[in-house]
């Protein structure tokens, strides 16, 4: 099994943290409805009041690409736009199995 996996950071204005969290927890809930995303989890470090990440599993990466371009997608980008002032690629993951998959 090899599956496409992604690991991001989002960094955000100060006191937006939570704004974006809301927002990536509906982005999450669109997701429900595509069966190619596998995993969609909403991360906060405590000591971190501006960041929050984001780990992804999809069946291939065509099928993350292609969810980039849905309308739903495309409405919250607009949303969270104006309040991130950063974003970092962690890792591209091939995700090989284990629990949730």
């Amino acid at each position: 099994m090899n599956k496409f996996g992604l690991y991001g950071k989002f960094i955000v204005e100060d006191g937006e943290r939570d704004t974006l969290v809301n927002i990536l927890l509906e982005a999450a809930e669109s997701m429900e409805k595509l069966p190619e995303c596998e995993i969609y989890l909403v991360n906060i470090a405590e000591d971190e009041s501006n960041a929050v990440y984001v780990y992804e599993v999809w069946a291939d990466e065509n099928a993350h690409q292609a969810s980039l371009s849905l309308e739903t997608t495309q409405t919250l980008i607009k949303r969270a736009k104006p309040i991130i002032t950063g974003m970092e690629r962690i890792n591209t993951l091939t995700t090989r199995g284990g629990k949730g998959i």
